[in-house]
């Protein structure tokens, strides 16, 4: 059996129930595409393949990629052995499924590449550091870049988690099962989304800093104009970025594109 590759953030899961569960959670169909990351020993692939129409799974270890395809003969499983970073997604079907244990380093990455997709998926059902998928729920008090990102596009939920010590070699954390139910559009009108992104990461650049400071800084706007700006939403130049709402950047987004008129 292949050992898991430190380098590639590799680490085995083989509960027979938690793997089940995370496929359940994607509800999948007999007509569904699913694409698997990061397919390791194929222990998670089995569940889908039970389940899909079809499964694609890309896999960037080149031992496992040419090994995975002998364990389901006759199946609709197709291999492909690339980074999922460089993978072209336009070439799958609409509305297919992404399901995936994937390595903790690359989460972000992997998140913004399916949901900023010119062809994103139906559903995305991750198993990610536990840590990581409770930012991605998070509420206004609580916000991050990366739970503005996520929800901007999906329905956002938590599943199952699941201990290290299920893990071969266990992880130094536990992880957890996060869907994201993508939603028929995203929530900021495509004319106003690169100035809505750029307020929203100004603002998360330094989080630590209110608004007036962080604005400022990262829109290259005086503390004066930021808090004119904010006064004119009613949203408060002590504030942080943490406490706005998805509603709040964008009414950010939009008095910053009126003040630059």
């Amino acid at each position: 059996m292949t050992g898991p590759k430190k380098s590639l953030g590799q680490h085995w899961l083989k509960d027979r129930d938690i793997l089940s569960r995370i496929a359940d959670e994607a509800n999948i169909t007999s007509e569904d595409t699913v694409l698997e990351i990061g397919p390791g020993l194929g222990t998670l692939t089995s569940e889908l393949l039970r389940r899909a129409h079809k499964v694609i799974a890309v896999e960037l270890d080149e031992d496992l990629a040419r090994k995975l395809p002998g364990q389901f003969p006759g199946t609709s499983l197709e291999v492909v052995h690339q980074d999922i970073l460089r993978f072209d997604l336009r070439q799958l079907p609409k509305k297919y499924v992404v399901v995936a244990n994937v390595p903790y380093y690359i989460t972000s990455k992997i998140i913004r590449l399916l949901t900023t997709s010119s062809n994103p998926p139906r559903a995305i059902v991750l198993l990610i550091q536990k840590e990581v998928a409770e930012r991605m729920v998070a509420k206004p008090g609580d916000m991050s870049m990366l739970a503005v990102s996520s929800q901007v596009y999906a329905n956002v939920r938590l599943g199952a988690v699941v201990p290290a010590e299920l893990f071969t070699p266990p992880p130094k954390v536990d992880s957890q099962v996060v869907v994201l139910e993508m939603r028929s559009s995203s929530l900021v009108d495509s004319s106003l989304e690169k100035l809505f992104f750029q307020a929203a990461k100004a603002g998360f650049s330094a989080k630590r800093k209110k608004l007036r400071s962080s604005l400022s800084s990262g829109l290259h706007y005086s503390k004066d104009e930021v808090e004119e700006v904010l006064a004119s939403v009613g949203i408060s130049a002590d504030a942080r970025a943490e406490d706005l709402s998805i509603d709040d950047w964008i009414r950010v987004a939009h008095a910053v594109k009126k003040e630059g008129s």
